[in-house]
């Protein structure tokens, strides 16, 4: 941890430098504003025991450039509780009123350091909690049981694993893994789609970037990278990013350094990095579309996520998993008949893990308490004469479910008896259906 120390008053300087440095922090000490701000235009401290008087102006000045970087300690010699709540009011995490006590002191900055640390992790900590129960590993088949040994031998290292596979098959899920079973499991791990944005958004979300760096570029923003310090940064379909992007990951790699956007400062990048794709990343670098050292450099561990047709056996497990941890309204007991699982596991399932998740959870809105093989959804798709449903773009549950509906109630001339025959549920539960989607009356 990094302290800077702005104190005009040389004696008092220096014992806020030594004593803190006696603390196993890293400190700086200055006397004056302009000072400060040379010293902030190369480094970024963790910490700031700012005074409130000072040669060249007011503490309180810096306190706006202070607030997008680290908290500060403000020091004063009014004890009042105006300068307190004016302070407060301004940005400042805490305030000691001089002459200063030591042991306060020592309270008082490992409070505020620890608060910093918890505020930043506090988002990650949720999201990994609210999707805890979505992040294992399912199945028993020999494919997944190497797969998992492979995690196993390489979680300890801090080395960098490229994992290969199609979408659907759980990439991330391997991901995560990694980062449970390696020594920053205590720390963020953070996943990074880098196929959703354009290349300014995905350099300024994963680098960061500078007040000023871009047009709405209104205030310091810290990037994934600074998120996920000291625990894991997960980079899924890496063949998608730019050349430039590419240049500035190679640096990330080499160095363990890197610069947000705009930025002239060269931050420490404590993270370890794994990548995914579903493509051929040496292909590409050979037709010059991702670059060969960068290729080297994620490729030091590949691991290769399994396509679903090649670990059938794992399939009831999952089936099992995705009935048991779904997320509707309305929990019902369900069970999978023997025929529906058969064509289940015989499916070649092009979605992967992702395709037989969308598939039993359509299956669970559309049975009642066993799922049969009308409710998988086969025989409509590949069978003329039943009901088709079609869309350009992945559609959500709500779409399908609704404009199957849609279907029915023209194939059976809205006869709620026979469509709530075909459903497999009530009539009562029928009429809810089309009264959730307002269509009672077609």
């Amino acid at each position: 941890m990094k302290i800077l120390v702005v104190e005009d008053d040389v004696m008092l300087n220096k014992m806020l430098v030594d004593n803190l440095a006696n603390m196993n922090y890293q400190v700086h000490g200055v006397t004056e504003l302009a000072q400060a701000r040379k010293f902030l235009a190369k480094y970024e401290p963790n910490l700031v025991i700012l005074d409130g008087k000072l040669p060249d102006g007011k503490g309180i000045e810096l306190l706006p450039q202070l607030n997008e970087i680290c908290p500060t300690i403000f020091l004063t010699a009014y004890g009042t509780v105006r300068n307190a709540v004016e302070s407060m009011k301004a940005g400042v995490a805490e305030y000691l009123v001089k002459p200063i006590d030591l042991d306060e002191l020592e309270v008082t900055v490992k409070r505020v350091l620890e608060n910093e640390v918890l505020k930043q992790d506090y988002q990650f900590y949720k999201s990994q909690l609210n999707r805890k129960h979505n992040k294992m590993m399912i199945g028993h088949s020999p494919a997944l049981q190497e797969v998992k040994k492979l995690i196993a031998a390489v979680a300890p290292t801090d080395m960098n694993v490229l994992i290969q596979g199609e979408s659907g098959t759980g990439k991330e899920l391997i991901a995560n893994e990694l980062h449970q079973q390696s020594h920053r499991h205590q720390r963020n791990f953070v996943a990074l789609d880098c196929c959703t944005l354009q290349e300014k958004l995905f350099e300024s979300e994963l680098f960061g970037h500078e007040r000023g760096a871009f047009t709405g570029a209104h205030q310091q923003k810290k990037g994934l990278i600074e998120g996920a310090e000291g625990g894991t940064l997960f980079l899924d379909e890496i063949g998608e990013i730019e050349p430039s992007i590419q240049a500035k990951l190679l640096r990330v790699l080499e160095t363990n350094q890197f610069r947000r956007l705009g930025g002239t400062k060269d931050l420490i990048a404590d993270v370890r990095i794994i990548a995914a794709t579903n493509r051929d990343l040496e292909q590409m670098s050979k037709s010059s579309e991702f670059r060969l050292d960068l290729y080297y450099r994620l490729n030091s561990f590949m691991i290769k996520s399994l396509p679903l047709r090649e670990r059938r056996e794992d399939i009831p497990y999952l089936v099992e998993h995705f009935i048991t941890n779904h997320n509707f309204s309305s929990r019902v007991d369900k069970t999978v008949i023997p025929a529906a699982m058969k064509e289940l596991v015989a499916y070649d399932w092009p979605g992967n893990i992702r395709g037989l998740k969308n598939i039993i959870e359509r299956a669970i809105i559309l049975s009642g308490k066993t799922i049969a093989p009308e409710h998988l959804g086969f025989h409509q798709a590949s069978n003329s004469m039943g009901i088709q449903l079609n869309y350009e773009t992945e559609p959500t549950l709500a779409d399908i479910e609704k404009d199957y509906m849609v279907k029915l109630l023209k194939k059976y001339s809205g006869h709620r008896a026979k469509i709530a025959k075909v459903l497999g549920v009530s009539e009562r539960n029928t009429y809810r259906l089309l009264k959730k989607y307002d269509l009672g009356n077609s």
